[in-house]
């Protein structure tokens, strides 16, 4: 008579399954972590110390320590608003010159360019292959005063107009509000195309065949099918325009006078060269508020919130 052995005892079983699923889940946020890190260290330190030095009251020579001056932020809207509402201005206007400008041509990149699409985007971002420093100096030779761009201007009547305006003074185009905004208009320009090309590179191109099916107008076709729809495009430009641009210094600086100094150009100087550094840090956060507000109200009035 043979005896068999009973069989062991199930023991526990290990959750393999459930591990593995807990891992899968850690993945994506051990993935984020550098750039978590990264913001944190590069951008959210620095805020903080920034905010810290905005309410300290002292000197170079002394020191600065926190006492919570928040008449900082007071004295320096006040002293410095105009600078604030010239930089809003300047900053919308290269805005607004950048989407009439830059609309047509990613158009024509997304619908007309055919085979020589990658050509014109490559010319599109070739300014980048050189520094906004370089460009911005080139501008400054290209309207100097008795050059061919002056010359023609002048002698078309435009330069009469824009200085009836107060954009220009004179027959010269240096040193004026007019020289600033053609800098940020030419400097900023890819970053409104690039968006507006690839929103409107998303549009079926059947929606512009049905509604030419339904006898409609090509500029019906446009104000109905192509503009709504390259809203995104339209929004993300225009931020990635006026937000860089409204703190912008390079062109005020070498392109205009004391007279078009943006806010941009007195934070420089407070940091760099008057050492006040609570004004400067002051007048950081001041302009960082108003972009943030008009951003905020801007987005809200476009009614899209799907950036490219």
């Amino acid at each position: 008579m043979t005896v068999t052995e009973a069989p062991p005892a199930p023991g526990p079983v290990e959750p393999v399954v459930h591990k593995q699923s807990v891992r899968r889940k850690l993945v994506p946020y051990w993935l984020l972590l550098p750039g978590i890190l990264w913001l944190v260290v590069f951008f959210a330190l620095p805020m903080v110390y920034q905010a810290s030095t905005s309410v300290q009251t002292g000197s170079l020579e002394e020191g600065f320590k926190v006492t919570w001056h928040f008449q900082t932020y007071w004295d320096a809207l006040t002293e410095y608003y105009p600078q604030f509402l010239r930089s809003v201005l300047y900053a919308g206007t290269a805005t607004i010159l950048c989407l009439l400008l830059g609309y047509p041509l990613a158009y024509l990149i997304a619908f007309r360019a055919g085979r020589w699409r990658n050509l014109l985007l490559v010319v599109v971002i070739a300014p980048f292959f050189t520094s906004f420093l370089i460009r911005t100096l080139a501008w400054k030779t290209i309207l100097a005063d008795g050059g061919p761009v002056v010359d023609v201007l002048g002698s078309v009547g435009f330069l009469d107009v824009t200085s009836w305006l107060g954009m220009t003074e004179g027959n010269r185009l240096l040193a004026t509000p007019l020289a600033v905004v053609c800098g940020l208009t030419y400097n900023f320009l890819p970053f409104m195309i690039l968006p507006l090309y690839t929103s409107l590179e998303r549009i079926d191109p059947r929606l512009h065949e049905a509604a030419g099916d339904l006898y409609a107008k090509p500029s019906t076709i446009f104000r109905k099918v192509t503009f709504p729809l390259s809203m995104p495009g339209v929004v993300s430009g225009t931020l990635l325009t006026f937000i860089p641009a409204s703190g912008d210094y390079v062109n005020a600086e070498l392109l205009g006078s004391t007279d078009t100094k943006m806010v941009g150009n007195v934070i420089q100087s407070q940091f760099l060269r008057v050492l006040d550094y609570p004004t400067a840090a002051a007048l950081s956060f001041i302009l960082m508020a108003v972009v943030l507000i008009m951003v905020t109200a801007y987005i809200r009035r476009a009614g899209t919130e799907d950036l490219v």
